[in-house]
């Protein structure tokens, strides 16, 4: 074999390293997803405080929801399986410009549980955010357990009575929720697709004793465990991430306190970003967050994801000039495709969409521009979102 011959095998070997450290990893993330339990849900009788003595407070961040809110309120009026009084709502107004702070009155006057507005504008130091939305409506909060979803998701009948059993264990100090994208058409699905795996990887990554990511649209967590890392304290500049900076604080203080309710009663939906770049701009706040980060897990695994991917794109630009190294950017593909839809096939069965393992390839050979992109336009920080800009 010549020098040249060595060389190129060599530069193949390295550049296909980072996708066989990914499917290692995924495998691995997939053992720990089918051992996740599914958690029994209580009934009535096993609510750990007595009827009319709220045990756990539904904290709900709003801007400019007035059309979408009220489907939520009345998805919290059909909840089953709790005692009477188990839980509040407390809506966080921040600073509507539209009918939300009225639309929430209006379905207090009907409501089946107690519904309080917390408006920011009129506290005395006003804010705007959604932390600083979440951190007003804790501070209102009496109970010993909030949970927290946005104002345009849906939540079955049965959520709250699923997050019943984990949260009566003592030692649990946070619960990530599944959250599901909804939609017609393909951009919809495969939107779906990623989030799936985000919340696959996350779930997983909890099993394994080192939280990286969850989702705020569903989650639940101590008041005095929220109170024990400061809250947002440290991260209160980033607009984003009021759902995984507190993950990580609270896993590095309670490393044996954070689960994933891995149970089909306690799945969130939410509908897709309906264009391109609404979901674009959706993508770079999440990813703005990622340069913050101070744990090494999250770090870790969003280095592994994109150097995958950039492997994905390198190695098909190399083999153009050196075609010795199109058998290497076939292994680096199928090897990253392989351990993707089998870390995939569960997730998707337990979201029962499994016919989304068909649109993987597809995922895929766009993913390695559509990762660089946002993870780039992430590092600038800039991104429009509920109207306001933010830089």
């Amino acid at each position: 074999m010549s020098a040249d011959s060595w060389g190129l095998t060599l530069l193949g070997a390295a550049l296909g390293l980072p996708a066989a450290l990914y499917a290692g990893v995924l495998l691995t993330l997939r053992r720990h997803w089918q051992r996740l339990p599914v958690v029994p849900i209580t009934g009535p009788a096993d609510a750990p405080l007595p009827a009319a003595t709220p045990t756990v407070s539904v904290l709900i961040a709003a801007r400019n929801e007035a059309d979408t809110l009220p489907l939520l309120l009345a998805d919290l009026n059909q909840q089953q399986g709790l005692a009477p009084g188990y839980f509040e709502v407390l809506v966080a107004d921040d600073h509507s410009t539209d009918a939300t702070a009225e639309a929430v009155r209006q379905f207090a006057a009907r409501s089946a549980y107690p519904l309080r507005v917390v408006s920011l504008a009129e506290l005395p130091d006003p804010a705007t955010g959604k932390k600083a939305a979440v951190a007003a409506a804790l501070a209102t909060a009496t109970t010993p357990w909030v949970l927290l979803t946005d104002a345009d998701c849906r939540v079955p009948p049965h959520w709250l009575a699923a997050y019943a059993a984990p949260m009566a264990e003592p030692t649990v100090q946070f619960i990530s929720g599944p959250v599901l994208l909804e939609g017609r058409g393909l951009l919809a699905e495969l939107q779906g697709l990623e989030l799936a795996a985000l919340v696959g990887v996350g779930a997983a990554c909890i099993a394994a004793g080192a939280p990286t990511m969850c989702n705020g649209a569903n989650l639940a967590y101590r008041r005095s465990a929220f109170a024990a890392v400061a809250g947002f304290a440290g991260n209160a500049h980033v607009p984003s991430g009021d759902d995984e900076f507190l993950l990580h604080k609270l896993a590095a203080l309670y490393p044996q306190g954070i689960r994933f309710l891995k149970h089909p009663a306690a799945v969130v939906r939410t509908e897709a970003q309906p264009t391109l770049p609404a979901l674009l701009n959706q993508r770079v706040r999440w990813a703005s967050k990622w340069q913050h980060y101070q744990t090494a897990a999250p770090r870790r695994l969003a280095l592994l994801v994109l150097g995958a991917n950039l492997v994905l794109a390198l190695l098909p630009l190399l083999a153009l000039a050196w075609p010795a190294l199109w058998p290497w950017a076939a292994a680096a593909w199928l090897l990253k495709l392989g351990a993707d839809a089998l870390f995939l096939s569960p997730v998707l069965g337990f979201f029962a969409r499994r016919r989304w393992l068909w649109l993987v390839p597809l995922l895929q050979l766009v993913y390695p521009l559509y990762a660089l992109a946002t993870g780039l336009l992430g590092l600038r920080g800039g991104y429009r979102w509920k109207g306001r800009r933010t830089r």
